[in-house]
């Protein structure tokens, strides 16, 4: 089969390092790809949002299947353009996709099908916002811009001033361009967050293994929210009876919502998950794989990634049993001077020609090649050394080990990735 993987960053450069142990793969296209996906398949010079373009390069190139990794093509579309041209993608299509386009409409949708969330109410005037956060009088609250914000729109308010400078950043001084007119205010949820991944086909759904995210910019926790610093596989907290929990009142009760709702999903949903006293509730759906949630639960995966997609666009997903190794995975994501607030381009990486072992592995995710054929940065988060091993706390260990051998200037990691589990497994 000819594939086009749309995006360019860690989750892409995944999802490509999976493809090509397929026996199915004929030719895989990246679009735009980066340094990493060059080494797989081949690189195209087509933004991921011009989609006219990538319908023609499908039809000129006969591409058999197209995966969409990054939201935005999702949110703008791209399903809808290629289905009407006969093509086959995996992904939502442009009103499923508001799952994660539109905060607003993903809490009514949870609302009207039972899906245990956090309360929330939804504002498009700063001044009611502020009346809404003086009411409630409870710390911390939390705020998030309605649209796409890449990772950035969530600000967990400590005090009253924290909370207001989040609406005039959103509502009045537009951080967030249209994304932010609308917000969410939200209850704040204690517990620890997880991350749990499904594939459904529109029928069927099938939950993914949990993995766990560090949101944060520096160690336990502190500092502003990124798309995402590092993160493992297997969560520990996800017990079989959450896991259990997660299928029947979270996975379930969303497809059958969308079906009774006349609402076509097909793809990958992401549940965004806290997880207190054994119970599970949603922070919020995406309609896509995480970043770098991505590069530790696609390694586990024994199953055929591309029979697994196949499924999906032929809706024969339940005739698949999928199937998972034991091992741990890790990733460390490094990222840029500045970030998450600003990223610096153009700074030579040094290091990733050094022999790695088959067990650890570098992700490319904002990296570029200089007109002089070196690997720079450029972006925030830049890139990901990922590890697997018989127990968390080695994959830890020789995932660490990796980013010790990188360096460039200003690079900044977390050195806590994983930590959380071993608090789960003092025996490791």
């Amino acid at each position: 089969m000819n594939i086009l993987l749309i995006g360019s960053g860690g989750r892409e450069h995944a999802i490509a390092r999976e493809l090509v142990k397929s026996a199915l793969l004929t030719t895989l296209f990246i679009a735009p790809g980066n340094p990493g996906t060059a080494e797989l398949g081949i690189n195209v010079p087509i933004s991921e949002t011009s989609i006219g373009e990538l319908v023609e390069f499908s039809k000129r190139n006969q591409i058999d299947l197209t995966i969409v990794g990054p939201e935005a093509p999702l949110v703008l579309g791209i399903v809808d353009e290629f289905e009407t041209n006969g093509l086959k993608i995996i992904g939502p299509n442009k009103l499923a996709a508001q799952l994660e386009g539109s905060k607003k409409w993903a809490k009514e949708k949870m609302e009207r099908y039972g899906i245990p969330t956090a309360d929330f109410k939804t504002f498009s005037n700063a001044d009611d916002a502020k009346a809404y956060i003086v009411s409630k009088n409870s710390y911390p609250i939390v705020i998030k811009a309605d649209g796409l914000a890449a990772g950035k729109g969530v600000v967990i308010a400590e005090t009253e001033l924290e909370a207001f400078t989040a609406v005039d950043d959103s509502m009045i001084h537009s951080k967030f361009a249209e994304a932010g007119t609308t917000i969410v205010i939200e209850e704040f949820l204690s517990g620890e967050e997880t991350s749990i991944f499904a594939f459904t086909d529109g029928k069927t759904i099938v939950p993914m293994v949990p993995a766990q995210d560090h949101k944060r910019i520096f160690d336990n926790d502190k500092g502003p929210n990124t798309g995402g610093m590092g993160a493992y596989s297997p969560a520990p907290v996800v017990t079989p009876d959450v896991y259990d929990k997660v299928i029947d009142r979270i996975f379930k009760p969303l497809i059958d919502g969308f079906n009774r709702d006349g609402i076509d999903y097909k793809g990958i949903v992401f549940a965004g998950l806290m997880i207190s006293n054994g119970e599970p509730i949603t922070i919020e759906f995406n309609a896509r794989f995480g970043d770098p949630e991505t590069q530790v639960v696609l390694p586990r995966l024994k199953t055929d990634l591309l029979t697994v997609f196949w499924a999906i666009a032929t809706q024969t997903l339940d005739q698949l049993s999928l199937e998972w190794d034991d091992t741990s995975t890790v990733c460390v994501v490094m990222a840029s001077a500045g970030y998450p607030e600003s990223s610096q381009k153009g700074t030579i990486i040094n290091g990733l020609s050094r022999t790695t072992p088959a067990d650890r592995w570098i992700i490319h995710a904002g990296t570029a090649e200089s007109p002089t054929h070196e690997i720079v940065t450029n972006g925030g988060r830049v890139l990901g050394v990922v590890a697997q091993g018989p127990t968390l706390q080695g994959a830890i260990k020789n995932a660490y080990a990796g980013v010790n051998q990188i360096q460039f200037d200003g690079m900044q990691f977390r050195r806590d990735i994983g930590a959380k589990g071993l608090n789960h497994h003092k025996t490791y």
